[in-house]
């Protein structure tokens, strides 16, 4: 399953209205980039100015945004989900490029740092009139971003995805879209759910992340798709994080179920991932005996953290579980 999506197209099902998707170039100082023609037309012509109320307090917006960053994972998900071509993102800590599954989409757009270290100068350049973030990753970061345009920050990431997809609709006037979005969404993973042959089935979603394994909860991301399917995810101890739990390789036990999905942060040697698959205790897990221990693309099933990349896990999920 891991890279399935490199090739094929991206599928989004909205209920309403079809949204247009764009691209967006890199370089530590990139120059400014001009406003991708689908993202200068207004959404609906009205609403503006707005004054949109988020996690750091309240931010006056004078006119529609044309030219957004957007400095996290989930904040790209849903620009390119509402139809906005982003002027400049950041990419995760571990890879060069924009998320997989949003490359095409991404194409041109500039670079801007990473999520651990955004590039003020580069944001900067390429003149936004909106950054879109979140105080988890760059509360400290918020007064510098403020003086570069307004900026709109959600108080969480993971399992609050719908609601920061509403919050960066609300900032770009397409609160229409978003709904229709998640509405589409979510009668698809219903739907799905219906489908099952064996609604009773399990599964638990494991990565490996810096020699560690996460077997991720409810309280996740992935483990909200898996709800609105209705599946439960594993019941897991009480942690440092609600999102997961961390077990040992000892513990690989513990995570079995009928259905495994893994996938690494970074590249499975440096990860832990090859060690851990070649060992005795994985090939000894019934879902791995099985034949039902499938890799993921790790973009789309951890890393995404909006609705496109939900989408494409139904897509996945539809055919693991078949």
């Amino acid at each position: 399953m891991r890279g399935m999506h490199s090739s094929r197209p991206l599928l989004i099902v909205l209920a309403a209205s079809a949204l247009s998707l764009a691209a967006c170039g890199s370089g530590n100082e990139p120059e400014p980039a001009a406003a991708p023609a689908d993202s200068t037309a207004p959404a609906s012509g009205a609403g503006f100015p707005r004054t949109v109320t988020h996690a750091m307090g309240t931010t006056e917006i004078p006119a529609e945004p044309l030219r957004v960053v957007v400095l996290d994972t989930g904040e790209l998900d849903s620009a390119v989900t509402l139809g906005i071509t982003p002027v400049g993102a950041v990419t995760t800590d571990v890879d060069e490029g924009f998320l997989s599954y949003l490359q095409a989409d991404a194409a041109a757009v500039a670079k801007v740092g990473t999520i651990g270290e955004p590039n003020l100068e580069a944001i900067a350049a390429q003149r936004p009139d909106l950054i879109l973030s979140n105080k988890v990753r760059h509360e400290d970061l918020y007064d510098e971003l403020s003086q570069i345009a307004p900026t709109v920050f959600a108080e969480r990431v993971g399992v609050v995805w719908k609601d920061n997809l509403r919050l960066a609709a609300t900032a770009l006037g397409r609160e229409k879209e978003a709904e229709a979005a998640i509405a589409a969404y979510e009668a698809d993973a219903e739907g799905l759910g219906r489908s099952l042959p064996d609604r009773s089935i399990t599964l638990s979603p494991l990565r490996f992340v810096e020699g560690t394994i996460r077997v991720y909860s409810k309280e996740s991301f992935i483990g909200t798709v898996l709800t609105d399917i209705g599946i439960a995810p594993p019941a897991l101890p009480p942690g440092e994080f609600p999102a997961f739990a961390e077990i040992s390789q000892e513990q690989l036990a513990s995570a079995d179920a009928d259905v495994l999905v893994y996938a690494s942060f970074g590249a499975p040697a440096d990860s832990g991932e090859a060690a851990v698959l070649a060992g005795p205790l994985w090939a000894s897990l019934g879902a791995v005996k099985a034949g039902r221990a499938f890799a993921v693309d790790g973009d789309i099933f951890y890393s995404g953290i909006g609705l496109r990349a939900a989408t494409l896990m139904l897509e996945d999920l539809r055919e693991m579980l078949a």
